[in-house]
């Protein structure tokens, strides 16, 4: 077995500088430079790595799932910094309404829940508690 003293996610961005202004100034972490990168604690203690790579994919999945009280207050609040939260133009793929949200909760099909892309075009959601 292997001994472990820690463990944390990571991912890619194309451009370190504006994943800190996105992640410390949109979204709020307390994001700081460390091992060539970025790195932000979640409200649960949990490291996060952010990294440049060259060449760049986004991530086509969520990357970051990120728990609030309230969908409808957080999506307002993003959305007047300028960030799209309406990403999926189908809305039969996950049943959005004009503004992102999928209501799970009043259709029984799950959380209510939100996705938007970081600026490097990772997919991250908001998600009600």
């Amino acid at each position: 077995m292997v001994e472990i003293n820690d463990a944390f996610p990571g991912f890619s961005v194309d451009d370190v500088g504006v994943a800190r202004a996105f992640y410390g100034d949109v979204l709020g972490f307390d994001v700081r430079e460390e091992m060539g990168g970025l790195q932000f604690s979640l409200p649960s203690g949990q490291g996060v790595f952010v990294y440049p790579k060259d060449q760049h994919q986004p991530a086509t999945f969520t990357i970051l799932n990120i728990v609030v009280p309230d969908i409808g207050a957080a999506v307002d609040a993003l959305n007047a910094q300028g960030v799209v939260t309406k990403i999926y133009a189908d809305p039969h793929s996950f049943g959005t309404d004009e503004r992102g949200i999928a209501w799970g909760s009043k259709t029984g099909q799950g959380p209510d829940i939100c996705w938007f892309r970081d600026p490097a075009g990772n997919v991250l959601s908001l998600i009600q508690s």
